[in-house]
């Protein structure tokens, strides 16, 4: 009897042993398995520009971040899809995400372009401000909202991609006020043509790569693009020398990272935290980054092509916003969501914008006194 008692503990051991192993060998192949994902998003803009940069800054830090378990493949601007319709693809399925601008979609609904930081601001926000409204005061809810409820699409959105304080514009000649900006014909597209349309402007809607072939022909006296880097990749500087800067449009814009709703829930918690943190790390880190290359391109726009930078009308500026509040109104008075975004904007920049104004000094009293301008 104990001899048998003692065969049977021998080889419930060794069933045991072997049901370990079995399990040992079998679970890490398992969790690679699992861990090994790849997301394919598509850009909205091409290869060639600074934005890409962004997008392939953050598909490396996710790599580096999850140890290899997540991975995205980057791909331009229409390699599945034309560049606007990437939204709907990855509504759609069709790709698993997308590195985009908001304000491409407004014309689906006029709030997408307040989730880009919004013409003037909004309310005089800068970047630090906006993701402030974004994390600290209810502006990543409402963006959840604004894709999932208004839009009703399948899409999960964070902030990437800094673009900005974006310049004025470029013009054939000097502009000294409001009038004389009144007599061109400019490019500009999304809400800031409309802002522009209520200021009386004349405007043409064209995509990037046609706006220096539409200067040469002389068909638009002036254009907009985004300023340093970007504009000299452009070739601005070989049609026009006077480039005036900042402008109000788009000085704090914003761009940003999508993902169809079912893939973003295929990624186990972890994974969605180390996506969540590469894209706050890109914002930051592209953006220091992007400042020192517009830095060096103004310089080489001044010296090496007699590009005259200079600064915008006041009056221009003002007007801009003027108008600007006149559409707002009108769409918040159509569209409750648009009003409930812009009404949160408002009451977050009536608490931070002040106190930021009381506690930081004003930009230009230590610049100018290290770094006076020049007459």
């Amino acid at each position: 009897m104990k001899r048998s008692v003692v065969y049977v503990g021998i080889a419930l051991l060794v069933l045991a042993m072997g049901v370990a192993l079995v399990r040992e060998v079998r679970e890490p192949r398992e969790a690679t398995a699992q861990a090994k994902i790849t997301l394919k998003m598509q850009a909205t803009w091409p290869v060639g520009l600074t934005l890409y940069d962004n997008f392939t800054f953050f598909a490396d830090r996710v790599k580096t971040l999850s140890a290899g378990r997540l991975q995205i493949e980057t791909l331009p601007a229409g390699a599945i899809v034309p560049a606007f319709e990437t939204l709907d693809a990855v509504n759609r399925g069709l790709l698993d995400g997308g590195h985009t601008w908001a304000a491409y979609w407004v014309g689906k609904h006029k709030s997408a372009v307040l989730f880009t930081g919004g013409p003037g601001g909004t309310f005089g926000m800068d970047y630090i401000d906006y993701l402030g409204w974004m994390y600290e005061g209810g502006g990543l809810e409402l963006y959840q909202e604004f894709y999932r409820d208004v839009l009703k699409m399948n899409v999960v959105a964070l902030p990437i991609l800094p673009a900005g304080p974006q310049a004025f514009g470029w013009f054939k000649k000097p502009i000294k006020d409001l009038p004389d900006f009144k007599g061109m014909k400019c490019r500009q597209t999304g809400i800031a043509a409309e802002v522009f349309k209520e200021m009386g402007m004349a405007v043409v809607n064209l995509p990037g790569g046609e706006i220096i072939p539409a200067a040469e022909r002389g068909v638009i006296d002036c254009a907009e693009w985004v300023g340093g880097i970007e504009d000299l990749k452009l070739g601005f500087q070989n049609v026009w020398k006077y480039h005036y800067t900042p402008g109000m449009h788009e000085n704090v814009t914003v761009g940003e990272v999508i993902f169809n709703g079912n893939s973003w829930k295929k990624l186990s918690p972890d994974l969605q935290e180390i996506v969540k943190a590469a894209a706050t790390e890109t914002f930051f880190r592209w953006w220091a980054r992007w400042q020192k290359q517009n830095a060096d391109a103004i310089r080489e726009l001044v010296e090496k092509h007699k590009v005259q930078i200079l600064k915008t009308p006041e009056d221009v500026l003002i007007e801009f916003l003027k108008a600007w509040d006149k559409i707002a109104a009108r769409e918040a008075e159509k569209d409750p969501f648009f009003k409930k975004v812009l009404e949160s904007q408002r009451s977050y920049a009536g608490l931070v914008v002040p106190a930021k104004r009381f506690m930081f000094p004003p930009y230009d009293f230590a610049a100018n006194y290290y770094w006076p301008p020049k007459k």
